[in-house]
């Protein structure tokens, strides 16, 4: 009799202590099933677990959870001694230092070609920073100023040299920019947006002349196109090219016209100057003659333009010379914006980055998002170069940012079209996933998933970037039914198993059609992007993954034991497991376990990152402080690093 109720008190402990993994029985709840209960109470204190065990996030209960692996075929170690003396203070600042020396190494793998900007750079743009109050307006509430004039006058230059960056593509080419590119500048108490423009404003030129300048190609990548539809498409781009720029000179307040010093006055020039007078006289026109290097000839230099109408002004974007009163005359042209209702915009707004191949319809959906043609679109490809920004509201009120980009071809496509503005366009798509927050990979539905969308899809994984894909031109798919969708979306799981976790999206931008559900999608994926799971809960459902699947044992016996987890990061969400030895733990385990993560804990849409901390590391170093060369199993992650090709 007191047999049997030892027996019987000894399963009834067994439930409310850590499970060993070797556990024969599991608990009648699968791990779906507690994290419906963990969602459905919403409780921010305790949660309901089945069955009718409540679990506190007090500091001493997260203290009890410290040892959730082990074997009692195991001999005594020294850490199973230490279990309950852990300090989780401790833990907790080391796993912050275990995600951030992961983000350092990542960095460094992850490096885009002509990226670095130099130091000097750096500190002017932080000195102008310093230098200058801001009131954090939003974008569109500042005045703009749009730089105008004929190709390879070195607009972008100058772009560049007034927003503090290399965010436009400067190229010794004409016609490089296409579509209006903004960027926010501040000069003193003045905060103000610039708008750099195409340089395609010379009526008096042929159709045929204006092509053979821009020099856009009708053979790369547009193989598919009929030849018919190429050449209309490459007759309307300037035209096309002309319209964006119109429109930033309207809604601008003043105009920077920009001419070239060294090439002198030109026929283009002076159709420009009659088209501003003659339409835009009541705005603030500033002729700046540019590649004015030299103070005492940029004035010989700029005597010649007199004949325009408008005063000329010598300045240099390469150098900077003459920028700063540049930036006085732009300042006098346009009002200050005051106020305090704009102080309580918020800071964070997310950033949703569209990225693909080339012709798979990115600039639509970003013109049917936003309901206006922001963008050109053309059957040309490689007609958008630049990255473009542009702020948008959702219908729920929620602001977001949309980053249309340039489509990324195989790297060695690129090399052998020897195309530099084209290289330079793959860079800043490249930039544009770095500074997102989501990526919406889109691709065409007819061409399905290809080589290039698998390395884009590893990239943005490498990147921890929230990611949805979007299947464009879901039209043109002939004979839908109920089932279509459903062998489509294996067909894609299967291909890209690197963004298994992400949501697919079936849209036909060009008609508007379902466009609306990628901004829903996007902002639960950033949703899920910054969720951050309690200690507690996290600690419960990595019990429990270790009881339905221990860790594996080596040759020698050893099996791996995990003695702490805690969620260090978010934005992508980052887990640091404290284990006895990290080597224990083999990637096929590691994968099990962020699948169990997923299963329980939801985290769909973003990557999550699994950090495992050997705590013989934490031993050596204690009492010495958080160590710098910290033991993380790095080695393994940083050999897949290798930037796609």
């Amino acid at each position: 009799m007191e047999l049997n109720t030892a027996i019987s008190l000894s399963k009834t402990l067994s439930l409310l202590s850590p499970i060993s993994p070797t556990s024969s029985s599991l608990p009648p709840f699968s791990l779906s099933h507690r994290c419906h209960h963990f969602r459905r109470c919403n409780l921010s204190r305790s949660f309901c677990l089945p069955p009718a065990v409540q679990l506190s996030t007090s500091r001493e209960d997260e203290d009890e959870m410290v040892d959730i692996g082990g074997s009692e075929y195991e001999e005594e170690d020294d850490y199973a001694e230490d279990e309950d003396t852990l300090d989780v203070d401790s833990l907790e600042r080391e796993a912050q230092l275990v995600v951030r020396e992961f983000s350092d190494s990542l960095s460094r793998q992850l490096i885009i070609e002509e990226e670095r900007s130099s130091p000097k750079e750096a500190q002017v743009k932080e000195k102008r920073r310093k230098n200058t109050t801001t009131k954090n307006i939003p974008d569109h509430l500042l005045p703009k100023v749009a730089i105008v004039g004929r190709p390879n006058v070195g607009k972008s230059a100058l772009f560049n040299r007034l927003v503090g960056g290399k965010k436009a593509i400067v190229v010794d080419e004409p016609g490089v920019t296409r579509d209006r590119l903004y960027g926010r500048s501040y000069w003193g108490n003045y905060e103000f947006m610039v708008v750099d423009t195409g340089g395609v404003l010379t009526i008096s030129k042929s159709q045929t002349d204006l092509v053979e300048e821009l020099a856009v190609s009708t053979t790369i990548g547009m193989e598919g196109i009929p030849l018919a539809t190429r050449e209309a498409a490459v007759a309307k781009m300037p035209t096309m090219i002309e319209k964006q720029a119109t429109v930033a000179v309207e809604e601008s307040s003043v105009i920077i016209f920009l001419v070239d010093g060294q090439a002198g006055l030109n026929a283009a020039d002076v159709e420009i100057a009659d088209w501003l007078r003659k339409h835009y006289s009541d705005k603030c026109i500033i002729l700046a003659v540019n590649k004015c290097e030299s103070p005492r000839k940029g004035i010989t230099q700029a005597s010649e333009f007199w004949s325009l109408g408008f005063d000329p002004f010598p300045i240099s974007a390469l150098s900077g010379t003459g920028t700063g009163e540049l930036l006085d005359l732009v300042c006098a042209g346009i009002e200050k914006v005051e106020g305090t209702e704009y102080l309580e915009e918020e800071n964070y707004i997310p950033a949703i980055a569209i990225v693909g191949r080339p012709n798979v319809g990115k600039s639509s959906i970003l013109n049917a998002l936003v309901g206006e043609d922001r963008t050109i679109v053309s059957p040309v490809s490689g007609t958008t170069r630049d990255a473009i920004d542009t702020e948008f509201t959702g219908p729920d009120g929620q602001k977001f940012r949309l980053i249309d980009t340039a489509g990324i071809r195989k790297k060695t496509a690129v090399a052998s079209s020897g195309s530099i503005p084209e290289a330079l366009s793959v860079n800043q798509a490249f930039r544009a996933i770095r500074r997102s927050d989501v990526v919406a990979l889109v691709i065409e539905a007819m061409a399905c998933i290809t080589e290039q969308d698998c390395k884009i899809a590893e990239r943005i994984e490498r990147e921890g970037k929230g990611c949805l894909i979007v299947v464009n031109k879901w039209d043109t798919i002939p004979n839908k039914n109920q089932e279509t969708t459903i062998f489509y979306e294996e067909d894609v799981r299967r291909k890209v198993r690197s963004l298994s976790w992400a949501p697919i999206v079936y849209s036909t931008a060009i008609a508007g059609h379902s466009v609306e559900k990628i901004i829903v999608s996007a902002a639960a994926v950033e949703k899920e992007r910054s969720r951050r799971l309690t200690t507690a809960i996290l600690n419960q459902v990595v019990r429990e993954a270790v009881a339905f699947k221990a860790p594996p044992r080596t040759r020698g016996g050893k099996r791996g034991r995990v003695y702490y987890s805690t969620q260090a990061a978010i934005r992508p969400p980052s887990f640091v497991f404290f284990v006895n030895d990290a080597k224990l733990f083999p990637e096929t385990y590691r994968r099990y376990m962020e699948k169990q993560l997923r299963t329980s804990a939801g985290f769909a849409g973003t990557p999550i990152r699994l950090l495992w901390r050997s705590r013989r590391k934490i031993e050596k170093s204690a009492g010495k402080g958080p160590s710098t060369t910290m033991q993380d199993d790095f080695t393994g992650i940083e050999k897949s690093l290798a930037v796609p090709a």
